[in-house]
């Protein structure tokens, strides 16, 4: 009997403690969403996207870089430190002028535990 209350104990505080949530000891930068989809837009139409971005660390958050995979998806990340908790915005504009699908990429740097995330940014233009 013994032996059953002492083993039911230990499995109780070993699946309770895989349970409690890893607390990150830094900044982290989480992304509303990795793709961002801007569906079916037409030829020049308006190629300005928003996506929210948020530290859910610990400590302050500093975006260092923002980079499109080519020049016609450029991205402005906030040129200002995001505390613990708060959240900002990384505009995304991609050029309408090429008719076609498309699916680029922009590579966030920062100085965040997850130090480089990528967005992956698709989408067709049609005339």
């Amino acid at each position: 009997m013994r032996f059953t209350i002492t083993f039911l104990l230990l499995i109780t505080f070993a699946t309770s403690s895989f349970a409690q949530k890893a607390e990150v000891n830094g900044a982290y930068l989480s992304i509303e969403n990795d793709t961002l989809n801007y569906g079916i837009i037409k030829m020049n139409g308006n190629g300005t996207r928003k996506l929210k971005v948020k530290n859910t660390g610990n400590a302050d958050l500093i975006i260092t870089s923002c980079t499109g995979s080519c020049g016609c998806t450029v991205p402005k990340c906030p040129d200002y430190t995001l505390l613990p908790g708060k959240s900002g915005e990384i505009k995304i504009v991609y050029d309408t002028k090429r008719i076609g699908t498309f699916s680029k990429t922009v590579t966030i740097k920062s100085n965040a535990i997850n130090n480089t995330v990528y967005i992956k940014v698709t989408g067709e233009v049609k005339p």
